[in-house]
């Protein structure tokens, strides 16, 4: 009885243990935990080489910055210290060469991909070091210092554009902004370099000017426009002290304000041909009265201005220059409304200068017309320091001379139809050295 008895309890507590086991392996709650644990160190992985990944990418992204700089301003250099010129652009840049483990090396290979000549090549390298995607076992590339890292790098490769020829120059000492040019489309500077020592701005035309510099802000001058351009000094002020000396005297006959009421002296009215020597000076206000031709001549004007009174001044080897007192009587500029055909001379201390004001005029020097009253028709410098010049007219090339021609002066106003007839490497041989930018970094790879 008592065996019967302890037999039903055995039976009893193994069918309550089995009905149990049952409903426990039955029952799904907390089951994820087991897979979400399981998979954590791969999630964690995961998502710790996806933020890796990521900023190595932002931080390639700013290698690759630095680099591109770097080499721009190696090729901009173009000397033997090309190397601190790199390095010291990329520190700019938050990449110091020898600092943890940056690296930034330079070079002047004779050919490098995508550049034949005048090669630019700088590197970039840093250790990136590894944090959770290691979980997933990257290993990385490189050891820094006993922990894993990744090596990044970031290359660039420039050439220098050797220096090209500006046919204006806007000195621009006056502050005034140098070159200004509002909805003129029929502007052509026939593929010409400008250059602003402060800014230029072109709206409506890019003035059909090849390179358009600024050392301040360029904007719409040139199909290719450049800011931030070192300012160009003035490279013609130093022929001043060659002017011949001042011998009129104090005398300056002047124009009336309605012509000829009474007429200029004869002294003061040019018509037919001249043989003057050398160097001529002309007292005060001077009159065509008909074609004139001057050959091989350095013409000063004292105090006055030169009027074309319908008629041509026509010179091969000729340069004027207005020079005398900064006195606001007295005008220092071409008018009228005939034709300047001037051939600058080829040799000489006035190689190439068809036109000079003298530097130390700021009073009466402004033109307004340029290119149309009178027209031009000049081969050579025409240099106005001072002068707010309004280019409204085309500027064509002398009937002797060749296609060589720059303007330099204060500012310029292009409206309407102005026009500089295309230069063709032809300044060298008509006697002008041309002002020229300074070398130029670009980008190639």
């Amino acid at each position: 009885m008592l065996v019967k008895l302890r037999t039903r309890k055995f039976v009893a507590h193994a069918s309550a243990y089995l009905d149990a086991l049952s409903a426990f392996a039955g029952d799904e709650c907390g089951a994820s935990i087991v897979a979400i644990a399981l998979s954590m160190p791969v999630l964690i992985g995961g998502m710790g080489l996806a933020a890796e990944i990521s900023y190595w990418r932002l931080h390639h992204r700013a290698m690759q910055n630095a680099a591109d700089s770097a080499a721009i301003a190696a090729a901009t250099n173009n000397s033997s210290n090309y190397v601190s010129e790199a390095r010291g652009v990329a520190a700019q840049y938050g990449f110091p060469n020898g600092v943890g483990q940056i690296t930034v090396a330079a070079a002047n290979p004779s050919t490098a991909p995508g550049c034949t000549a005048n090669c630019y090549t700088v590197t970039v390298s840093d250790d990136v070091p590894l944090f959770l995607s290691q979980i997933v076992g990257y290993q990385g590339t490189a050891p820094s210092g006993g922990q894993r890292s990744t090596a990044i790098t970031a290359t660039s490769v420039a050439t220098t554009i050797r220096p090209y020829a500006y046919c204006i120059l806007a000195l621009a000492t006056s502050g005034k902004q140098g070159i200004t040019s509002h909805g003129a489309p029929n502007t052509d500077l026939n593929g010409c370099n400008t250059m602003s020592n402060t800014d230029a701005v072109c709206t409506g035309h890019n003035l059909n000017a090849n390179v358009g510099d600024a050392h301040g802000t360029n904007s719409g001058c040139g199909i290719t426009q450049v800011s931030g351009v070192s300012t160009i000094a003035d490279p013609f002020s130093g022929l001043a002290s060659s002017i011949p000396p001042d011998n009129c005297n104090h005398t300056y006959p002047q124009e009336p304000t309605t012509k000829n009421s009474p007429a200029l002296p004869p002294s003061n009215q040019l018509f037919g041909t001249y043989a003057f020597g050398a160097t001529k000076v002309l007292c005060g206000d001077q009159q065509l009265i008909g074609n004139t031709t001057i050959n091989d001549t350095v013409l000063v004007i004292e105090n006055g201005q030169l009027d074309t009174n319908g008629n041509t001044l026509q010179g091969t080897g000729l340069t004027v220059v207005f020079s005398g007192a900064n006195n606001p009587n007295y005008q220092h500029i071409p008018t009228g409304n005939g034709t300047l055909d001037i051939t600058a001379p080829t040799d000489g201390t006035w190689s190439g200068v068809a036109m000079y004001q003298d530097p130390s005029l700021t009073k009466n020097v402004d033109i307004s017309a340029a290119g149309n009253s009178p027209t031009w028709d000049i081969s050579g410098l025409v240099y106005l320091p001072h002068s707010s010049v309004t280019l409204s007219g085309a500027v064509n090339k002398s009937s002797q001379g060749l296609r060589c021609f720059e303007m330099v002066m204060d500012n310029i106003t292009v409206n309407g139809t102005g026009d500089i007839f295309a230069n063709d490497d032809q300044c060298d041989p008509a006697g002008l050295n041309q002002t020229k930018g300074g070398n130029r970094g670009m980008l190639v790879n």
